[in-house]
């Protein structure tokens, strides 16, 4: 999957929600002073920015495939080493970091198991990988509500609820099989607060993701079909998105 969106159509999209995680997921690697680390996937920037307040700029690398994201991501953190590279292609020598994450980025992986292998690969012994994947696959991840309504105008429709890691124990079976040791899932949960339905819904228009695919490629009734079903199943607003993510951690 390509996201050859501007930076500021994702941070409306996902980074509402991701921006909750980044915390979350560096504690979860324990990442603190002291520490090189790097961020795999780092879209513009928000588990960037975390981990920059924790062990500063010129300790911290990333990468994203997605030449917007680098750039953006680049101009909000000129001091951070990012690059423009795959997961599957890490840019590093061996054992380079005492932590690797990616945060929402697995599932979009080419090849997760080598993604997930490269991140072993450039994190010292006894260093830490972690990642994290919305639980789509239970139904309970932020774009859930979406995927619902999409299935009820298109039947068969898979969504996202199969991407790798988007279910229970799928993360540490990926972490398992590429070598890691002492690995460990978690759940992560976010809760963010939405004024309308319109500034929930404006960013599924921006093409970000499998989800703006989808909505690209409806016409215009179908469109507002999938708005409005979206509308009713939703509360009233304002209203409140929960939202979980499976998370795993591993030893190199």
């Amino acid at each position: 999957m390509s996201f050859a969106v501007p930076a500021d159509a994702y941070d409306r999209f996902m980074g509402r929600y991701s921006r909750f995680l980044s915390p979350q997921l560096a504690n979860l690697a324990g990442v603190r002073e002291g520490q090189r680390v790097l961020d795999v996937g780092c879209g513009p920037g928000a588990l960037t920015a975390e981990l920059v307040g924790r062990v500063g700029a010129s300790s911290v690398a990333a990468v994203d495939p997605s030449e917007p994201f680098v750039a953006a991501a680049r101009e909000r953190h000129p001091e951070v080493d990012v690059q423009q590279a795959a997961a599957e292609e890490l840019p590093f020598a061996n054992a380079a970091f005492d932590a690797a994450l990616a945060q929402l980025v697995v599932q979009f992986m080419s090849d997760p198991g080598a993604g997930v292998s490269e991140m072993r690969r450039v994190t010292q012994p006894g260093g830490v990988v972690a990642a994290s994947v919305w639980d789509h696959g239970g139904g309970r991840g932020p774009l859930s509500p979406f995927w619902r309504a999409a299935r009820e105008l298109d039947p068969g429709l898979g969504g996202e609820s199969h991407g790798v890691g988007a279910s229970d124990g799928e993360l540490a079976r990926l972490f398992s099989s590429a070598g890691l040791a002492d690995v460990e899932q978690t759940a992560l949960s976010v809760r963010v607060g939405h004024p309308s339905f319109e500034e929930w819904w404006e960013p599924f228009e921006l093409g970000v993701g499998p989800a703006g695919a989808y909505v690209a490629g409806l016409d215009a009734e179908r469109r507002t079909e999938l708005r409005e079903r979206c509308r009713v199943s939703l509360p009233d607003p304002p209203f409140t998105v929960e939202a979980q993510a499976w998370a795993a951690r591993g030893v190199a």
